[in-house]
């Protein structure tokens, strides 16, 4: 028996309508493409999945509370709420106070790595910034599929299917994406090596 699949103005609806699984199959349809996004703006796991569950808790009171506006698509629609939950956490971040140790909390501690000595933490730092100063060169789709490879450690098959793409094609992608950054490696003398 073949079961028809929904589309997301139907989901909508049907959630709308009482229907939870409704969410949970848009929640599935669109989570690795919402995630990758906010990824890509600040490169961090922990925050990311926070700004995540942020953006889709937003979602559901925007559409229990009959604010959503059918006209648009679905997926620009979160991924708008997510691209502006990142810009308000980044203003926020601006106002932030320095964070101080006591004799609880060694702000130091946390960035503290056994068996380096502190030349060899800003070689490896320096290199890390060089590397994503690279990566944010490229272009939009190569830049896509090498974050979702690298920090993501997607396989090209999992990248394909989120991009909407052939596994050729994000092969591809990557294949030209190392070689733009190794132009620019060259172009601008980098030395990559870890300390």
């Amino acid at each position: 028996m073949l079961t028809k699949v929904l589309n997301d103005q139907e989901l909508v609806r049907n959630y709308l309508d009482g229907n939870e699984k409704a969410f949970e199959t848009l929640l599935h349809r669109h989570k690795r493409k919402v995630w990758s996004h906010i990824y890509l703006m600040v490169r961090d796991r922990d925050l990311t999945e926070d700004l995540f569950q942020e953006a889709f808790i937003k979602v559901v009171h925007t559409l229990k509370s009959g604010k959503y506006n059918e006209e648009g698509k679905f997926l620009p629609w979160v991924m708008r709420i997510a691209h502006n939950l990142v810009i308000d956490h980044f203003r926020r971040g601006k106002k932030m106070p320095m964070v101080r140790g006591n004799e609880d909390y060694d702000v130091f501690a946390t960035i503290a790595q056994p068996g380096r000595n502190v030349e060899q933490r800003m070689v490896n730092l320096q290199i890390d910034e060089d590397v994503r100063a690279l990566i944010d060169h490229l272009p939009e789709e190569q830049r896509e599929v090498v974050v979702m490879r690298t920090y993501l450690g997607m396989s090209f098959k999992e990248i394909a299917e989120q991009t909407d793409v052939s596994i050729n094609t994000a092969l591809g992608r990557m294949r030209y994406a190392l070689i733009n950054m190794r132009k620019l490696i060259k172009k601008h003398d980098l030395m990559l090596d870890r300390a």
